[in-house]
């Protein structure tokens, strides 16, 4: 595959210019080839890797993991131990989102239940938001 600029690697890929520059800045990718004129060039295995780490950004694995993902990924001594240590810890912190989103849902709808929604200004949700705001202020 020949050499491909920003935008073709961003086509390739799927990953937006922005991104890739952004990839760059972190360290994910290795910082790419330039043309005698400073313009970025990029190699079919460049594309691959930010194949990798968009697979593994839509799977929600922060910046840090996909790093020690992608260095896994490229020593073929690698334990795969190592890896589905990644994922698990991965996995159980989306749990523990999860299980807080839950939670917001149901004292959301608790609230939403004992909201009169009518002409009355009275309003348990935004009592409710008062009462956290003045127990943050004390």
């Amino acid at each position: 595959m020949p050499s491909m600029n920003i935008g073709q690697a961003s086509a390739a890929s799927g990953v937006s210019a922005k991104m890739i520059r952004h990839y760059e800045e972190v360290g994910l990718v290795r910082p790419p080839k330039r043309t005698l004129s400073n313009y970025r060039t990029y190699s079919g295995n460049d594309v691959h890797v930010l194949r990798f780490i968009k697979r593994a950004r839509s799977l929600g694995f922060p910046v840090t993991d996909i790093k020690a993902l992608l260095a896994l990924w490229q020593n073929k001594g690698r334990s795969s131990a190592a890896v589905r240590k990644i994922a698990r810890a991965h996995v159980d912190e989306l749990k523990r989102k999860i299980a807080a989103l839950e939670s917001m849902v149901q004292a959301l709808e608790h609230l939403e239940r004992h909201c009169h929604g009518d002409e009355r200004p009275e309003c348990p949700i935004l009592e409710h938001l008062e009462g956290a705001a003045r127990r943050n202020q004390d």
